[in-house]
């Protein structure tokens, strides 16, 4: 199903927790925007998670996502939409994805 297409600093993607999650990469080849777009190569880091267990801290660290557009592709990997799934470690909860461009769409 088409969905707009993730960007690297206008897409807001929080953690299930209220973390800030940044993508490590993101397109060098597709641009949007002015705004690379993100692949699903590229993993992301989670900052600020407030998740504790008890008394004892335990944020979420990274995320992978394991969904992406299925034919629009940056250098061979699939482009990540706001719909894409994604689960963070240690704690496998997804990450919510809130659309920064509401232009281009991908399948």
């Amino acid at each position: 199903m088409p969905g707009f297409a993730v960007t690297a600093t206008s897409t807001t993607v929080i953690c299930s927790h209220g973390g800030q999650a940044k993508p490590v990469a993101k397109s060098l080849r597709v641009s949007i925007m002015l705004d690379g777009a993100v692949t699903i190569a590229s993993p992301y880091t989670v900052a600020g998670c407030p998740f504790t267990n008890g008394t004892s801290p335990q944020p979420c660290l990274t995320a992978t996502f394991t969904t992406a557009s299925t034919r629009v592709t940056s250098l061979g990997q699939f482009l990540l939409l706001i719909d894409s799934q994604a689960t963070t470690v240690p704690n496998g909860v997804p990450l919510v994805i809130t659309p920064g461009q509401t232009r281009v769409t991908a399948i």
